[in-house]
């Protein structure tokens, strides 16, 4: 039976997930709850070695519906071994991207079947939903802006109009999920939005949080 909670940070390139989810682990952990952090591609073994794949900026091409199977296949590996464990046993999972990415990179912005999507990844990832995610907006070239050219992956090293259409898929889902999506603005600074970030989570959850 699931009694933690998966929390999930969204966002285009930029946006600063990462970071946050160091701050927001930080802050349960210091409430003394049981996090553990993980990210997508990868937290595993085998998604890390698909990660290296996934992102490497040498050229090597990759066709939408196979980038699509090879985030899929990170995801299962991720679900089965790391996920369910964790919620099973009542701790909380912070995850820089996960479900809604695939159908705001995959979807929106490859252009792939959304239907094809929203199957595939109920499939793999049965009942581990995220219970809340906060989607970090922000202007796609104000994000890319914040990388450096020399340093981008394959992903970021897309064209700008490819990473607006991720974002007008983040936000259209945010609109089709408000109760899970709560859209925070990220072009402010590190500690606002961490601040924003906390004030959302609800206080029926942190009774509940990291026991078991």
């Amino acid at each position: 039976m699931r009694k933690g909670f998966l929390i999930t940070l969204e966002g285009g390139e930029g946006s600063g997930k990462t970071t946050q989810v160091e701050l927001l682990a930080a802050h349960l952990e210091e409430q003394g709850k049981k996090v553990l952090r993980a990210r997508e591609p990868g937290g595993t073994g085998l998604g890390e070695q698909v990660r290296t794949l996934l992102l490497r900026a040498d050229g090597v091409k990759i066709s939408p519906l196979t980038e699509l199977l090879l985030y899929l296949s990170c995801r299962a590996q991720l679900v089965e071994e790391v996920f369910r464990p964790a919620l099973e046993a009542g701790g909380i999972v912070l995850c820089d991207r996960y479900w809604d990415a695939t159908v705001a990179y995959q979807g929106y912005g490859r252009g792939l079947d959304l239907n094809m999507i929203e199957q595939i990844n109920h499939e793999v990832v049965k009942d581990v939903i995220p219970d809340l995610t906060f989607l970090l907006d922000m202007e796609a070239k104000a994000g890319l802006d914040r990388i450096s050219r020399r340093g981008r992956d394959r992903l970021e090293g897309e064209g700008l109009a490819f990473h607006q259409r991720v974002r007008e898929g983040y936000l259209e889902l945010a609109l089709q999920n408000p109760g899970r999506i709560k859209v925070i603005r990220a072009e402010r600074g590190t500690l606002e939005v961490a601040a924003e970030i906390r004030a959302h989570i609800p206080a029926s959850f942190l009774p509940r949080l990291g026991q078991g």
